[in-house]
């Protein structure tokens, strides 16, 4: 079984091990990410393969709403360290003998965020393009006034 360690993360400081780090205050709360915010927590692990595993397994709980079971708070909601670590864990031990079946549910989820990244992108990119050609037509209008 993988063994992580979850910390409040200090604005500026820099970890040597692999980590992550998972939002801990919104309605994003449990949310993995690579880079740091101001709200959030830092797991730290001994491998890549077990951050791999943990990024991917928090990401799955923050989708499938496990994490919004413990929101607390009325106007901005968090998620309490020990709720979060407890989330994990269970889910960690739980999944740890289903063994390769949740390694398969992982890579699953990271083809379909990869393709989602992928889709997002090309959706920006429609859109800087709409707003090219919609300057281009009122420039077209506006010199055939002239």
């Amino acid at each position: 079984m993988s063994t992580f360690e979850l910390k409040t993360h200090r604005s500026g400081r820099a970890y040597s091990k692999p980590h992550f780090f998972i939002l801990n205050k919104g309605l994003n709360s449990g949310k993995p990410l690579s880079n740091p915010c101001p709200n959030c927590f830092v797991v730290k692990t001994a491998t890549e393969k077990e951050k791999n595993t943990l990024f991917h397994l928090s990401m799955m709980l923050q989708i499938g709403g496990f994490y919004a079971y413990y929101l607390k708070g009325s106007v901005i909601p968090f998620i309490s360290i020990d709720d979060c670590r407890k989330t994990l864990k269970s889910s960690l031990k739980s999944n740890s003998n289903a063994g390769d079946l949740i390694q398969k549910h992982i890579k699953a989820v990271e083809v379909i965020s990869k393709k989602e990244k992928e889709l997002q992108n090309v959706i920006d990119k429609m859109a800087v393009l709409k707003v090219a050609y919609i300057r281009n037509c009122f420039n077209l209008m506006q010199t055939k006034e002239v």
